[in-house]
């Protein structure tokens, strides 16, 4: 048998990539183990793990894929040529995702996935969400005086980890719509895992900003610091053989080698023996369960964008801010237009203020779902958006219940943290996914198991169960799911799909996938341009404005109609492809390190 090669497998790789994708694609593209051997053996071992460069915009007429990590894209890339479909691609890219950025995702924690499939020409979608212990309580997050306890207080250890719902997802669906053997699709991060892969120049930065929290849990100060302790700098070779193993025992066994047996174990032991001890249980594990739902879509401008719904607050929310600008001419006003931005803004606070009264795991409380997005309740509300300055206070609206009207909500307060990431990706048969995936802070609870993070999602729960004698919707509970802003949002048109997309940033999210659509369908930007533009969003009572930006310059104008402005870094990190009757476009957030690679 001829060395292999990567022409061999049919396909050509970017030049500028080839060099670390023969040990991606060894495992991946596998005809037969020998194969697969010789073409890891055709590539020099010392370049795996070298620093790769991606493009932020592509073009393809066949398929594209977009990730927060070159590493990560090229790992779905490379499925999508060994012809894969979007399922396999979102299975390797978002198992190297937990590898190269471990402190955004992984097998420790959650996602939500829209899916278009194209046979059925059928959108739905996935919940993999977290889910709190049974043990829990709505006291999980207060201290004895029944107040709530300080943020990283509860965040760091056990208490904040709720159960992990990836590695099920990803089975769920891969069982549902996958091509390629479940078991392929796992080499490529163990490859990486086990002869190292480059520190990129973000992950050394968020490792130096966090080396406190680290140095708490002993396999995560091992893993992301040196021997004397200071931590790793951009360009290090990192080695994972812990994920390695990890990845060789699910790929061998599947998702059930997660929800129990040692792995289970090591999981339960090291949320209920650390410092901050947590509930977690083997039976929290076992009795996990992804769970299937229908997408929440909102008309705008001819189309209809759909996306996640409860425990998500992220399509509603999102639609919300859309139906209550459709009747405004946005596009007459531009980019630049301080009147624009007065309307976006006081609809995403209208909008916000529905959320923090409303929304939750709408499996443990009703919610008025089809109310929040009824064009009567809308319209009523954008009536409150005709004066010419900002509006001095907002609250939630009365809308109308979906059953019976439910017990009386107060408003709470939940602070997600702006980590995360975004796959989205297309494929030759015109199937769509847009996944969101967290493990909600950066570095989750900061503890480590078999290679990978631990999430700290329970934090998105409100820490007050009650205000005033009033329930809050999103307080703690037994198995439920806690509140979330993830987006990931498919945008369709006659029946088919023209945009999908989605962003990491917790609540912020909402906003920059809202910038994202406005300035694309509205304001006619180019998707890369659209992505690019200077974020600017309200979630309560402030505009946030991105720091560096032309749109500080709005700062005065926006002061003078009455809001309070505040400046600041918004990383946003939108990954996006536009499905076009001349092709596919993808673009990824400058923001961050994300590549598009198509063909």
């Amino acid at each position: 048998m001829k060395r292999s090669s990567a022409r061999s497998f049919g396909f050509t790789l970017a030049r500028p990539l080839a060099p670390l994708l023969g040990l991606l694609l060894a495992g991946l593209l596998a005809l037969t183990p020998a194969a697969a051997q010789q073409a890891a053996d055709a590539q020099a071992p010392e370049r795996a793990g070298a620093a790769l460069t991606g493009a932020k915009t592509a073009t393809g007429k066949n398929w594209m894929v977009t990730a927060a990590n070159p590493l990560a894209a090229e790992a779905g890339a490379a499925a999508l040529r060994a012809g894969g479909n979007a399922i396999d691609a979102l299975v390797a890219t978002q198992l190297v995702l937990g590898l190269v950025e471990p402190q955004s995702s992984g097998l420790g924690g959650g996602a939500f996935l829209v899916y278009w499939d194209a046979a059925q020409k059928r959108l739905t979608s996935f919940d993999g969400r977290e889910t709190a212990p049974r043990a829990a309580t709505p006291t999980l997050f207060q201290n004895e005086k029944g107040e709530p306890l300080g943020f990283m207080a509860a965040v760091v250890g056990g208490r904040s980890v709720g159960t992990p719902g990836t590695p099920r997802l990803m089975e769920t669906v891969h069982r549902r719509y996958g091509k390629i053997a479940w078991a392929q699709l796992f080499r490529p991060a163990q490859h990486l895992a086990e002869e190292g892969f480059a520190v990129s120049p973000r992950l050394a930065a968020l490792i130096a900003g966090d080396v406190e929290t680290l140095k708490r849990d002993d396999a995560a100060r091992a893993y992301f610091l040196d021997a004397q302790g200071a931590p790793l700098k951009a360009g290090t070779t990192l080695r994972n053989p812990a994920y390695a193993a990890t990845l060789r025992h699910l790929a061998a066994y599947g998702a059930d080698a997660f929800y129990g047996g040692e792995l289970a174990a090591a999981i339960v032991r090291s949320v209920r023996e650390a410092d901050n001890p947590g509930l977690l249980s083997l039976g929290d594990l076992r009795e996990y369960r992804v769970k299937e739902r229908a997408p929440v879509c909102a008309p705008y401008r001819g189309y209809e964008v759909c996306g996640m719904g409860p425990p998500s607050s992220g399509a509603l929310t999102l639609g919300q801010i859309l139906g209550l600008l459709d009747s405004y001419d946005l596009k007459a006003l531009g980019p630049t237009s301080p009147e624009a931005w007065r309307l976006i803004a006081d609809a995403s606070r209208l909008a916000f203020a529905d959320r923090e009264r409303y929304m939750a795991d709408s499996d443990f409380v009703p919610m008025p779902t089809k109310g929040l997005l009824a064009p009567d309740y809308l319209k009523g509300r954008a009536e409150l958006l005709k004066g010419d300055d900002a509006l001095p206070a907002v609250s939630a609206g009365e809308p109308t219940w979906d059953h019976a009207r439910a017990e009386p909500r107060a408003d709470g307060a939940a602070l997600e943290l702006p980590s995360t990431t975004q796959v989205t990706i297309v494929d030759a048969d015109g199937n769509v996914a847009s996944m969101t995936s967290t493990i909600e802070a950066g570095f989750g609870s900061r503890l480590m198991v078999g290679g990978f993070l631990l999430n700290n999602e329970l934090t998105d729960f409100s820490f007050r169960s009650h205000k005033d004698g009033v329930p809050v919707a999103n307080r703690v509970e037994p198995g439920k799911r806690p509140r979330s802003s993830m987006a990931p949002t498919i945008v369709m048109r006659d029946g088919t799909p023209v945009l999908a997309l989605g962003s990491p940033g917790g609540s912020q999210i909402i906003g920059y996938v809202a910038k994202t659509l406005i300035a694309h369908l509205d304001w006619g930007l180019p998707l890369d341009q659209a992505i690019a533009a200077p974020n600017v969003l309200a979630r309560f009572d402030a505009v946030e404005i991105e720091a560096g930006t032309a749109a500080e310059g709005l700062a005065p104008e926006l002061k003078a109609l009455g809001f309070e402005v505040k400046t600041a870094p918004m990383t946003s990190g939108v990954q996006a492809v536009a499905i076009t009757p001349d092709g596919l476009i993808g673009a990824a957030d400058p923001r961050r390190e994300g590549v598009a690679i198509g063909e």
